[in-house]
């Protein structure tokens, strides 16, 4: 069914309804009509890395480790799945009458959010801080969930709209302060992406205020730009109980009533929150009009008929069985085997077990199950830890030795030094001494980073205060360390720490995310070899915070690797393999529309093995304007392709650039091309500094005029 046929059939229902029974429907909890035979639907449902808050459902890792497989058939995938698994539960759920929260098919996924500072709690929620993998990665996740049917699978939504990443702790009051040229540059590119290309259904907005306005009830966002400038035709929903912060918080209104005004006239059609219940009192009062609560109802009602609620679908049959089946988790299995990130190795990784007698195993994340899911999530039937997939890796053929050593932090030692805490690391030293080599797993967990009201850390809300990890988790590592035995160390963050001690003196460092609910296994699969490391960090790891500027500062500048001025910890793009892998042979040559005008280039490049392991790599592609002054001042992602590569084995790829990677944006948010002198850079990381010193390898390069 295409939108034109849903909107008409929209329109003659709405059209049967009172002023009342149209405004009820657009809380998100809409009741039943029952004389119209319309059912109850709640619009609220999650799915950022599987089907959440709903029972069973697979569980893929958490979206910032998707991101680090740069791999866009398998964000599809993942989008695929999601939709199956919530059309199972949507279909025993409706047929027994539960149609309570989480039991719908409207997802509010994925989050585009530019992750600018590790700071930020929710940043595991993204695809990172770069705005073009941030989109690139979102169209097929969407199109994934939406399906291409006769029916839409299930409806994503993009959010939060539009400049939001924190503070957590002051979301609800905050105003977020970005030039025309940030948002145009950065903020705003990801869901335009979302909108023109993947076709998203739905767009949410933000908590925050942006450049003054609330983000539910944003002119400049919400209509000049969403609906007027890109075109948007599906529904609109505000963040849960932002519309109550307009009076609340923000101050922007008065009363509950003109909130409501506010946000209606706006185009916020769905209220997630208790806000639009006031609906009725704002229309009698004459502050909206009974067109407007229309518009927004045929808007919703579109999405319910795209959905095929209403009638017969391809969908209803899907059996709940699909659920976690075993086609699903191998699709699991390989986003966590790519997303995990090997930022060291002195040559001890893969492990032989045929050279090992004994393992030694520490950490608070090693045996934590909570450290797999992230947050968001749903509930798995089973879990594999860090030690758990060692464990079963080496059987019986090698001891494996764990001691937790450490809480992952202590609360109510918040305000202790390094030197204040009791020493409980005598177990691990014990470990260490009768281990050949040792595995510390550390990091954080969702308690720790995470959103305003969910994390219970010391820090701000869920956000983090420096980039360290816990003062615990550094006494055991450092105890460790100072053993003197071949030592991994694997971090479970969703954000970037800093590891500069892991760097400098463990023998392999290894980023895990939060890999899922059986991610230990594919950790395990990655420590002794059985599939090559392949992912890249979508985040720039610093050294400190205090490199940044200030939190609550939204310029860009020195934020990123696009504009940073400094020389991170690992870089933006940065992933080390089994293999030995780099790109030569590069041509550019660029393409023209049917007009005769310039519309992006091709580039052709031969990956290439030189090393004796199979692995996967990614081709990362970069441009730099060299022409405008006012250009992003470092070269920029502009397109990527993961390639499979035998040993000493090459193969050809193509990229495809479009013309946008050559344009520029002024100052006053104008985007266009200023310039026709550029470079362009390809290799298996970024053209910078510090990728070169830590693969050996560098980038190739070439001047191109366009």
């Amino acid at each position: 069914m295409n939108r034109e046929e849903a909107r008409k059939r929209a329109k003659e229902l709405v059209a049967k309804m009172t002023v009342e029974e149209k405004a009820s429907q657009l809380r998100y909890d809409s009741p039943a009509i029952d004389r119209l035979g319309v059912p109850a639907y709640n619009w609220w449902n999650e799915a950022l890395h599987g089907v959440a808050r709903a029972g069973s459902a697979t569980m893929f890792p958490q979206a910032i480790a998707l991101a680090a497989a740069f791999d866009t058939d398998l964000m599809k995938e993942v989008g695929e799945v999601i939709a199956t698994e919530g059309r199972a539960k949507y279909n025993e759920q409706s047929k027994r009458g539960d149609r309570d929260i989480y039991k719908g098919l409207t997802f509010w996924s994925p989050n585009v959010n530019i992750f600018r500072d590790p700071r930020w709690g929710r940043g595991h929620e993204t695809y990172g801080e770069d705005p073009f993998l941030t989109g690139t990665l979102a169209v097929p996740f969407i199109e994934g969930i939406q399906g291409d049917g006769e029916y839409m699978k299930a409806a994503a939504c993009a959010k939060h709209f539009a400049v939001h990443s924190g503070p957590e702790g002051e979301r609800h009051f905050f105003d977020a302060k970005a030039s025309k040229k940030d948002l145009e540059e950065t903020y705003l590119p990801a869901f335009e992406t979302c909108v023109k290309d993947a076709k998203v259904e739905a767009v949410m907005g933000a908590y925050n205020r942006t450049n003054g306005e609330p983000c539910c009830a944003n002119k400049p966002l919400m209509v000049d730009t969403l609906r007027g400038k890109w075109g948007f035709e599906g529904h609109f929903v505000s963040d849960c109980w932002a519309i109550r912060d307009f009076h609340e918080n923000h101050k922007v209104t008065a009363t509950a009533e003109e909130s409501v005004k506010l946000a209606l006239e706006m185009g916020c059609d769905v209220n997630c929150g208790c806000t639009y219940q006031k609906m009725m009192n704002a229309y009698r009062a004459g502050l909206i009009t009974e067109e407007q609560i229309t518009e927004s109802a045929v808007r919703l009602f579109t999405t319910r008929f795209l959905l095929g609620m209403f009638d017969k679908t391809e969908y209803d049959n899907i059996p709940f069985t699909v659920v976690e089946c075993d086609e699903h988790q191998k699709t699991a299995h390989k986003a966590a085997a790519e997303s995990i990130v090997l930022l060291k190795n002195d040559g001890l990784l893969p492990l032989d077990r045929s050279k090992l007698k004994t393992i030694g195993v520490v950490g608070p994340n090693a045996d934590s199950r909570i450290a797999l899911m992230g947050n968001y999530h749903g509930t798995a039937s089973r879990f594999v830890t860090v030690l758990e997939g060692i464990e079963d890796k080496v059987g019986s053929d090698v001891r494996v030795l764990y001691s937790e050593g450490c809480d992952l932090w202590k609360p109510n030692l918040s305000n202790l030094s390094d030197q204040d805490y009791p020493d409980r690391l005598s177990e691990v030293q014990t470990v260490a001494d009768y281990s050949d080599v040792m595995v510390v797993v550390v990091g954080l967990d969702e308690n720790l980073e995470g959103e305003e009201g969910d994390a219970g850390n010391q820090f701000a809300s869920g956000d983090k205060i420096n980039l360290e990890l816990p003062i615990p988790q550094r006494q055991l590592l450092n105890s460790v360390l100072d053993c003197n035995k071949p030592t991994i160390v694997i971090n479970m963050s969703g954000s970037a720490i800093n590891l500069g001690v892991a760097q400098e003196k463990a023998a392999a460092v290894i980023q895990a995310w939060y890999p899922g609910a059986r991610g230990g296994q594919d950790v395990a699969d990655i420590l002794f070899g059985d599939i090559s490391p392949s992912g890249k960090l979508p985040v720039t790891f610093y050294h400190s915070a205090e490199e940044l500027p200030d939190f609550k500062d939204y310029s860009m500048k020195n934020r990123t690797y696009r504009y940073f001025e400094g020389e991170p910890l690992y870089p933006f793009g940065y992933g080390l393999t089994y293999g030995k892998c780099c790109v030569k042979d590069m041509s550019v040559e660029p393409v023209k529309d049917d007009k005769g005008e310039f519309a992006g280039a091709v580039v052709k490049v031969t990956a290439v093995n030189e090393g004796s392991f199979e692995t996967d790599d990614v081709v990362q592609v970069y441009v730099k304007d060299t022409g405008y002054e006012l250009a992003i001042p470092n070269p920029c992602l502009s397109g990527f392709r993961r390639v499979h590569l035998l040993p000493g084995k090459e193969t050809s790829v193509e990229i495809r650039l479009d013309r946008r990677a050559f344009t520029s944006v002024d100052e006053e948010g104008n985007r266009q091309l200023f310039s026709h002198d550029f470079k362009v850079f390809a290799g298996m990381s970024q053209p910078d500094k510090r990728s070169e010193e830590l693969t050996g390898i560098k980038c190739i390069e070439k001047d191109v005029q366009v």
